[in-house]
């Protein structure tokens, strides 16, 4: 094996910290890497002399090695705008490296103002003491739109207002930490922390390895372990409570979810009987003890809430009064992220606490008070103005600085006058300057602004910090370009020691464990499981009937020939046109497919889901490149291998389990209407010359065929091997019969020891269909039969995904 060559003087100029290599601290600004005279800190040194032995190839590949886990896994994040479309997750490769004692300074501040937070949120939906101390402007609550007059008095059943709360903090130029904003609502980011980790070990396996960094997993573990707690009832399940497919951080949410083994839930998932909050599953209503919710508090309940709400679920806050469900947070923690109340912190943590802020937060005036406004008109030039009850920090996630002049449009000519007439509505924040972190542009390191982003969970033991997080990264100097929006990039945070630490992970330390019953599946993730099969499937027959198209059309060049034109009339009913090599609506199929796991992505293995994307994007890309005949059969077989690829994982890789039986049947169902509809339109006296040697090309029967009949291709024998034959895969009665197998260990096949009706149509169509004869096969059997596989798809609609 050749011998590595060491870095030469160039390249260690790329990489090496300091002045005296060609990475530069911005002045005036602290920097992560460097101390205040410019010298390495002790954290940083391993990372440095790692990168100093990479030449630009081995850095290339250990950061496509990281990337390529995130394009594996699926991780992604909605970026809002015209387009409302899914972009990869923008990793930063280098991490943040924070030793292991300042650290230890910044979670006791953190600490310190997780207590300080719940105890004003407690007295705002409480005794209301700190308004009648002078502490809290009445206006600041009364005119708060995150203020939720419905929860005023009710207490929290498991006694605490907050349980997971994020921070966004900077560091200054002074090289001290503060708070930018905090995150109290549906605090966001914490699964993606988790997949920045694995990403950049997949960089960095062998540093990592011989890093003391401290692991986030017991963090996970701590905060899973107390929302187990919160159950009032052995039977009580525990759900993350999601806006849906479409949110922002939807993939969080389904990583959380699968992470820690909750179940991941929507609004429309959920019904309150009796003042219980209760899911539906197909194996009826089963109770929820603990919602951690990641959608706004103002949509949780459209009854008492925000009326206009399709996400919510009627009678949440009933049940909160109740007290028969406990919510992470709970609703109307948000009025504590409007941008105003980080001016009254410091004077209320002196009189709940008794003590001065540990952590700051950015210096911030109300100008709804006469002194206030003043001090910023005397000092705009070093402020920014912005809405008072915003929840965003001095940038927002579309990356636009909060300026004065952009609300000033009722204000006349001067700030004076435009702070007295809207003063209630604003505040004033200090300019921000962020001390700023080494990352990897254009082939070496240079110092770009970073925020952190970082966790504070509610364990048995008091809250836990996060030891790491994950940090925001500028893409250019200007802070407003540090969200990911505006093009900013996201690096993990590693918290380093001076010697070994726990290597936690979530696995149980003891032996014994319990198995979860089945029936706990949601009746929307029943829904998408089987709408998945059904979609996958139909995709899979109109390939194969096309592949089998364009092979004759390549050797007759004829689409007017019989056969060619009776097929193409029979497609044409089902929408498929044979005019488009790789249709439309073939490609609406694969992203109906697409759809439906998108929406199970808490119960769809990272494997399937992306052999899924793949045949979706090679199905786009013949769709534009190729042409009819040989070109397109060869396509339509390169797609059939990607489909038996990705049926062949779901296979033999998902648990069967409920899901897996309405996968199943969705599949078994939706082959069984295909080859229905085919052999009904295809055989008879009218069919043309060769649509019994195409109709067994397209069941894949071609071979089965001759073996078992020593005769030419006929009516009889094609509708006995793809009708009748119960050992056939392709056949309609082989389709019944795994339908009925299926359903025999469903929930409720057997109501009161009686078949639901569900269960007996299943029947009825097996037995009938497995008594009849190739001869009794006409067209009209055909049909009824059609009709029959299309109610038996309503009854089992209306028996589990009600």
């Amino acid at each position: 094996m050749a011998k590595k060559q060491a870095a030469g003087p160039e390249q260690m100029s790329r990489i090496e910290g300091g002045p005296a290599f060609g990475y530069r601290a911005l002045p005036g600004v602290a920097d992560e890497m460097l101390d205040a005279r410019g010298n390495v800190r002790p954290v940083w040194q391993r990372l440095l002399a790692t990168l100093g032995r990479m030449d630009e190839t081995d850095l290339a590949n250990r950061f496509a090695r990281a990337d390529r886990y995130l394009r594996d896994a699926g991780v992604f994040y909605r970026a809002y705008g015209k387009e409302n479309s899914e972009r990869s997750w923008p990793l930063s490769h280098i991490p943040v490296l924070i030793d292991e004692a300042e650290w230890a300074t910044v979670s006791a501040g953190l600490v310190q103002r997780a207590e300080l937070l719940e105890r004003v949120l407690a007295d705002v939906y409480g005794k209301n003491r700190l308004v009648k101390a002078g502490l809290l402007p009445p206006a600041l609550i009364a005119s708060n739109p995150e203020f939720l007059r419905p929860i005023v008095g009710l207490e929290p059943a498991n006694g605490h207002f907050l349980h997971f709360c994020s921070f966004e903090i900077g560091r200054g130029p002074d090289g001290n930490w503060w708070v930018l904003s905090d995150r109290t609502e549906a605090p966001s980011g914490a699964g993606f922390a988790l997949e920045n980790r694995v990403a950049t070990t997949r960089a960095f396996s062998d540093l990592y390895a011989e890093s003391h960094v401290h692991r986030l997993a017991g963090f996970f573990g701590a905060f899973r372990d107390t929302l187990q707690g919160h159950k009032q009832h052995a039977d009580d399940r525990i759900a993350v409570l999601s806006p849906g497919i479409a949110n922002e951080t939807y993939f969080e949410h389904a990583y959380i979810a699968r992470y820690l083994g909750f179940m991941l839930l929507e609004g429309e998932d959920l019904t309150v009987v009796d003042g219980r909050v209760m899911v539906r599953t197909v194996a009826g209503l089963k109770p929820v003890g603990v919602l951690w919710r990641r959608l706004d508090a103002s949509f949780a309940d459209p009854l008492e809430l925000n009326q206009s709400s399709h996400i919510g679920t009627p009678g949440i806050v009933e049940a909160l009064r109740a007290g028969s469900v406990s919510i992470v947070n709970a609703l109307g923690s948000g009025i504590l992220e409007t941008r105003a109340f980080l001016a009254f912190l410091p004077a209320i943590c002196r009189y709940i606490l008794g003590e001065e802020q540990k952590l700051p937060s950015i210096a911030t005036w109300w100008c709804g008070q006469e002194a206030e406004r003043r001090h910023v008109a005397g000092n705009v030039e070093r402020m920014v103005i912005g809405p008072a009850y915003s929840t965003r920090p001095f940038f927002d996630d579309e990356g636009q600085s909060v300026l004065g002049a952009s609300f000033r449009e009722s204000a006349g000519t001067s700030i004076g006058e435009w702070l007295a007439a809207d003063g209630g509505k604003l505040v004033g924040q200090e300019v921000v300057t962020l001390s700023t972190t080494p990352a990897w542009v254009h082939g070496r390191l240079t110092p770009r602004p970073m925020s952190l982003r970082v966790f504070a969970a509610r364990t048995r033991d008091g809250w836990q910090i996060m030891p790491g997080g994950f940090a925001r990264i500028g893409s250019g100097d200007d802070v407003a370009a540090i969200a990911m929006q505006a093009g900013g990039t996201a690096a993990d945070v590693w918290i380093v020691s001076a010697k070994p630490v726990d290597r936690t992970t979530l696995l149980p330390a003891e032996e014994s464990f319990t198995r979860n019953l089945p029936g706990s599946l949601p009746s929307r993730a029943a829904d998408n499981l089987f709408w998945l099969g059904r979609y996958i499937e139909r995709a899979e027959g109109a390939l194969r009937v096309l592949r089998a198209w364009h092979g004759r059309f390549a050797e007759s060049a004829d689409p007017n020939m019989p056969l060619l034109k009776d097929v193409s009339d029979y497609l044409a009913v089902l929408g498929i046109s044979t005019g488009e090599p790789v249709p439309d609506s073939l490609l609406s199929s694969i992203d109906s497919a697409l759809f439906s796991a998108g929406n199970i992505r808490d119960r769809f293995s990272p494997d399937g889901w992306l052999a899924l994307n793949d045949l979706s994007r090679t199905a786009r890309k013949f769709h534009a490149t190729v042409q009819a005949g040989d070109d397109a059969t060869h396509a339509m077989t390169i797609l059939l291998r990607k489909l038996a690829g990705f049926a062949g994982l779901v296979h033999e890789n998902m648990y069967r389990f409920t899901g897996w039986r309405f996968l199943s049947i969705g599949r078994y169902l939706e082959r069984g209407l295909h080859m229905t509809g085919l052999l009904g339109h295809m055989s008879g006296p009218e069919a043309p010359d060769g649509a019994y040697d195409m109709l067994l090309e397209i069941g894949d029967s071609v071979m089965t065929h001759r073996r078992r009949y020593n005769v030419n291709t006929a009516a009889p024998t094609v509708t006995d091997l793809l009708a009748l034959d119960p050992l056939n895969p392709r056949s309609v009665l082989y389709q019944l019969n795994e339908i009925k197998k299926e359903v025999e260990l469903l929930p409720n096949a057997f109501v009161n020891g009686q078949m639901s009706p569900f269960y007996r149509e299943t029947m009825r169509l097996h037995s009938g269909l497995a008594i009849m004869t190739p001869e009794q096969m006409d067209r009209a059997v055909y049909r009824r039969l059609m009709q029959d596989l299309e109610h038996l798809s309503e009854l089992l609609a209306q028996t589990y995904l009600g």
